[in-house]
């Protein structure tokens, strides 16, 4: 049996966010003030509560972050209406599309609607695309922060075998990309993936984001491996698990981060330290045209 280290987030969380309080005190002191906007379209509690809380965190960090709230019954042209023109306004340096959406709305369509520069939660197609090709733009957050919780505590990347559970557009093909950038080798499974636990086994690395509670047991670990949960599924008690069976793992994985306060703590401090790094972008380009 192997002692299970638990890779927390939120001590880099803590750090991402003092650094972020920093610059965007700077920009703030330099004439521009780090702007954040969170277009909703839903009546669904949970997000309307996860939406405040980036609001609260957002404000600590000295980000003003607003809450557009289309309503529930809004249609995807008035949502697209609405990304298109925070996308020109210059005060704006943030965009983010909160999920889920009206019936008929197809999120990712519509995240192309925000600019490249804008889109820190890396939802728009073409902001995928140039993280797939290499080119700068802001990856989706909770993929990074699988990345940024394994290099916080020291997990080399490169030449390791990693197994990407899921194959989401916000985390499991962009997590993929970003490990294959570190020079793992990286096989994404999915769904349909056939004797999953055999080829999870033979991974150093395993990352868990299907969304299914509790998929990830012992049996498809290797001794030694390192484990991150990405899974946030609600509980009937209002508390949340993951998509590893952590009781089934201990003594098995070498590490696994904990639901919550892994992936998801870091998963908030990437979204805001990206809304002042567009920020610092676009200051930077009125000084150069000025």
């Amino acid at each position: 049996m192997t002692e299970t280290a638990t890779l927390s987030g939120r001590e880099h969380a803590t750090r991402l966010r003092a650094d972020t309080t920093v610059e965007a005190a700077r920009l703030t002191a330099t004439g521009t003030p780090p702007r954040l906007t969170v277009v909703t379209a839903t009546a669904d509690e949970s997000s309307a509560w996860y939406v405040r809380s980036i609001a609260k965190a957002a404000g600590k960090c000295g980000i003003h972050c607003d809450i557009a709230d289309l309503g529930p019954d809004a249609a995807p042209a008035a949502i697209r209406d609405r990304l298109t023109e925070l996308s020109a306004d210059p005060a704006v340096h943030g965009i983010i599309l909160q999920t889920p959406l009206p019936p008929g709305a197809n999120a990712q369509e519509l995240a192309g609607a925000i600019a490249v520069a804008k889109d820190v939660d890396g939802a728009g197609p073409l902001s995928l695309g140039r993280l797939t090709a290499g080119l700068p733009a802001f990856a989706p957050a909770t993929a990074e922060a699988v990345v940024a919780v394994l290099d916080a505590h020291d997990i080399p990347l490169a030449g390791r075998r990693v197994a990407v559970v899921g194959r989401s557009t916000v985390v499991g093909k962009p997590a993929a990309q970003l490990l294959l950038a570190r020079d793992a080798t990286v096989t994404v499974a999915h769904s349909r993936t056939t004797d999953l636990a055999a080829l999870t086994a033979s991974a150093d690395i395993v990352v868990a984001a299907a969304g299914r509670p509790g998929l990830i047991t012992a049996a498809h670990l290797r001794p030694g491996a390192v484990v991150v949960d990405v899974g946030t599924n609600p509980t009937p008690d209002g508390g949340l698990t993951g998509d590893v069976d952590a009781a089934s793992v201990t003594g098995k994985a070498a590490a696994l981060t904990p639901v919550p306060g892994g992936v998801g703590p870091v998963t908030t401090a990437l979204l805001l330290h990206h809304t002042v790094r567009a920020a610092a972008t676009a200051h930077s380009a009125a000084d150069s045209a000025a």
